[in-house]
């Protein structure tokens, strides 16, 4: 019984990273919401090395539709701004010298179908990762039969493995479910 844990194990693990990476990713992609996980991917140069920009100022949002940045050293403005414009998040940062604001435009409706679609395409590749995850532990478990384990125990486990594929692929939509209501709620 051990052998069939040593496949199914590493299975799961990788299913259960391939949800976890599915929910960050999504978290980024703008909703017509204010939310700081925008900006986790915008990379600041900070005397010399590239950090994030919550690494080297406090962001928050003081209301549904504003991202506030503030830096923690004046000559941090300009860094920022720049990386922002210089980024993907598509939004112009206002600086008043205090405070660097982001103003979230509301989405069109064409924006809205765009996202949904990079959510699909992003829910559709962690759904490959996890598809990935059960051939390859289908696979060991048919070399294990070659290598003395009994077919009937096997089979069993390759039940069990279809059965974590079926859970993470229902957590997988789930997720995606979650975050269309969130982009198609105006």
């Amino acid at each position: 019984m051990e052998d069939v844990k040593n496949y199914l194990d590493p299975a799961e693990e990788k299913m259960e990273m391939a949800v976890a990476y599915l929910e960050e990713t999504l978290q980024r992609i703008r909703a017509g919401k204010a939310n700081a996980k925008i900006l986790d991917g915008v990379r600041v140069n900070y005397y010399g090395s590239m950090a994030p920009i919550s690494n080297v100022a406090n962001v928050s949002c003081p209301d549904a539709r504003t991202i506030a940045i503030t830096p923690w050293e004046k000559s941090m403005f300009k860094e920022i701004e720049k990386a922002i414009i210089n980024s993907e998040v598509g939004i112009m940062p206002e600086n008043n010298g205090e405070v660097i604001r982001l103003a979230i435009p509301p989405l069109t409706e064409e924006r809205r179908k765009q996202l949904v679609k990079q959510c699909k395409a992003e829910t559709e590749n962690a759904k490959v990762s996890v598809r990935n995850a059960r051939r390859e532990a289908i696979e060991g478990l048919k070399k294990a039969v070659k290598n003395g384990m009994p077919e009937d125990i096997e089979k069993d486990a390759e039940g069990s493995a279809q059965k974590l594929h079926d859970k993470y692929l229902k957590k997988i939509d789930e997720v995606f479910a979650a975050k269309e209501k969130e982009i198609l709620t105006v």
